[in-house]
């Protein structure tokens, strides 16, 4: 069994109006695949949900340019000892950041990423909420994480 830390996730960030939701998790999940820093880093996997937080009012549909929020929740899993909650939630921190900016450009606002309770996770996913998860992971991480799910 591999070693791994398994961290419940909340992402929040703005997007374009014509971004996809699906295109966006799949931008997260594989943006999870290595953190940390070049020649020391390492493996990770990462597997939720991803949804959009539209207007409470009426759910209206956007106004021409305005910005959407969108959110994920899941778990991300960490290869190697050694790592604590709060690098792991740094380096995703990082590398989702870098993701977003280079995907959609400035939007305003670096994406929030931070770890929360595995209670929430469950609790608060809406059930419309696509799937996503890193492709090519390794075969531990993937079993370590989808027995939180």
């Amino acid at each position: 069994m591999l070693d791994s830390l398994i961290v419940p996730l909340f992402v929040t960030t703005d997007l374009p109006p014509e971004a996809e939701l699906a295109e966006f998790g799949e931008l997260l999940a594989e943006t999870a695949r290595l953190l940390g820093r070049e020649g020391d880093g390492y493996e990770a996997f990462l597997a939720g949900k991803v949804f959009w937080l539209d207007s409470p009012l009426d759910q209206r549909p956007a106004a021409e340019g305005e910005l959407r929020f969108a959110g994920m929740l899941g778990y991300l899993a960490a290869s190697g000892g050694g790592h604590t909650a709060r690098e792991v939630v740094g380096d995703v921190r990082r590398a989702i950041g870098a993701a977003v900016t280079r995907r959609y450009g400035d939007v305003g606002v670096v994406p929030a990423v931070f770890a929360i309770r595995d209670q929430d996770v469950r609790e608060r996913t809406p059930e419309v909420a696509l799937y996503v998860d890193t492709p090519g992971a390794a075969a531990e991480l993937v079993s370590a994480t989808k027995s939180y799910l």
